[in-house]
């Protein structure tokens, strides 16, 4: 599947213009974004989450403790709306009420489906490590038996989902535009890595390994033979 198919839940109600239709311009927003926000109604209350999750496909993984209540109720066959933003700049308007944001955002809804097969919940896991720390699940001691048994892995299909999003400079009214009373433009936004901070308790003679490098910005490292 190419693009997105809107269901009446899925199709913008206020500026249509911004909706993206592609399927890859949703699988973008979610591979770029890192924490997502799970949505559900739990006891009654509306209950809304930041939470680790990666993508394979059109299937999203979405895990935590198996102690979560919020987990707990989403694999109840439940309705959840899991949504994702990244925010790329702030716009300048020449009036109060045209200031802005330029904004990539996905919206998922559907019925999150508890994950219990053993290989496709290790799967699930590699998902969401390579997603938050890619180079990790081969770099990293593995899950014992006894952490596998305590987290909960959640799987959600991607079939029905929206895009929304903003690029573009402020939309003044003519006539501020004449005035000239007021700077206008865009203020951008982005998420960087900084250097690697070794632990405290990490020996002297371990260098960055190249997974950890080749994600911060502008700091290279490609030594990956571990000491001793």
């Amino acid at each position: 599947m190419t693009s997105l198919s809107p269901t009446a839940r899925t199709t913008l109600g206020r500026k249509k213009n911004r909706a993206a239709t592609d399927r890859a311009t949703l699988h973008a927003v979610l591979d770029e974004a890192l924490i997502c926000h799970l949505g559900l109604i739990r006891d009654g209350t509306p209950l809304v989450l930041p939470t680790g999750y990666g993508r394979d496909g059109d299937t999203l993984y979405l895990h935590g403790s198996t102690g979560a209540a919020s987990l707990r109720t989403a694999a109840q066959e439940l309705d959840v709306c899991v949504t994702v933003t990244l925010l790329d700049g702030i716009v300048y308007a020449r009036s109060l009420n045209n200031h802005s944001m330029n904004y990539r955002s996905a919206v998922v809804l559907g019925r999150a489906r508890l994950v219990t097969g053993r290989d496709e919940k290790l799967h699930g896991l590699r998902v969401l490590t390579e997603h938050l720390s890619p180079g990790s699940w081969d770099h990293a001691r593995g899950v014992n038996a006894k952490e596998f048994a305590s987290v909960t892995v959640l799987a959600l299909d991607l079939t029905e989902a929206s895009v929304k999003l903003r690029a573009e400079g402020p939309d003044d009214e003519p006539e501020d535009v004449a005035a000239n009373d007021a700077w206008a433009g865009v203020l951008p936004v982005r998420t960087v890595f900084g250097e690697p901070e070794p632990s405290a308790d990490l020996p002297a003679e371990w260098s960055v390994p190249e997974h950890v490098a080749q994600r911060a910005d502008g700091y290279r490292t490609v030594n990956t033979v571990r000491p001793g």
